[in-house]
C-alpha cells in the first residue's frame, strides 16, 4: 500500500518555496493534445479533476518545475515535470521545492546511514556503476538542491524526488527496494536557462 508522500505547506499564487522559489504554473487539459476543458494551477492539487475537469488528457507545464503523481492525495508512482508539454493523466501535483543553485547529495548503500557512501556535488550522474558505486542505495541525505533518483541508469525506470532532508530508509521514498543507478539534479529554468539534463 503506498503511503502519501507529505506536500510542503501550501503557498499563494507566485510566493516563492526556499529561498530561491519562484512562479509556479501548470495547466491540465481534460483531452489529449491540449484540448477541451482545462484548468491552470499556480499551487498544490490533491485532486487535478475535483474542479472543471472529469479526466485528465494531457498537461502543459509553463514555469517552475512540478511533481506529479499517479494517484489523489500525492499518491502512486512519482513524475518530474519541468517546463514542456506532457501526454500524462496525473490525478495529483505540486510545486517542488527547490532550495539552492548548489546540488549535494550524499548516497549509502545501507539503511541509517551506513555502508559505503557516494558524495554528489553540482552533477547528474546516468550511472552509479560507471563511478565505482553499486545499485544500491538505501539511505539518503539530500544537502542542497532537488535531486531525482531513477531505478535504472540513463534516467530510467521509477523516479523517485529527494528534497533537501534525510531519508533513513527506502520506505521513505516509497520504493519497494533499495535501487537506485542514476541520480540528476532538478533545477528551474528561472536559473538554468537549459533547465534538466540533456540527452545525447
Amino acid at each position: 500500500m503506498t503511503e502519501p508522500q507529505s506536500p510542503p505547506e501550501p503557498m499563494g499564487a507566485g510566493e516563492s518555496l526556499g529561498e530561491i522559489g519562484g512562479n509556479y504554473k501548470i495547466t491540465i487539459f481534460e483531452l489529449e493534445n491540449f484540448q477541451g476543458k482545462k484548468r491552470e494551477l499556480t499551487e498544490e492539487s490533491p485532486n487535478v479533476t475535483e474542479e472543471a475537469l472529469e479526466k485528465v488528457g494531457s498537461i502543459q507545464v509553463e514555469s517552475g518545475p512540478w511533481l506529479g503523481f499517479e494517484r489523489q492525495a500525492f499518491c502512486g508512482e512519482q513524475f518530474v515535470l519541468e517546463k514542456g508539454a506532457y501526454p500524462d493523466s496525473l490525478m495529483s501535483v505540486r510545486p517542488l521545492l527547490i532550495d539552492s543553485h548548489d546540488h549535494t547529495i550524499h548516497l549509502f548503500e545501507n539503511a541509517g546511514y551506513n555502508g559505503r557512501k557516494m558524495e554528489i556535488v553540482d552533477d547528474d550522474v546516468p550511472s552509479l556503476w560507471a563511478h565505482g558505486f553499486q545499485d544500491r542505495v538505501a539511505s539518503i541525505k539530500a544537502l542542497k538542491g532537488t535531486w531525482v533518483g531513477y531505478e535504472y541508469p540513463g534516467y530510467r525506470g521509477r523516479q523517485y524526488v529527494f528534497e533537501r532532508g534525510e531519508y533513513q530508509h527506502w520506505n521513505e521514498w516509497d520504493a519497494s527496494q533499495p535501487q537506485i543507478q542514476s541520480v540528476r539534479r532538478v533545477r528551474d529554468q528561472q536559473w538554468h536557462k537549459h533547465g534538466c539534463f540533456e540527452t545525447s
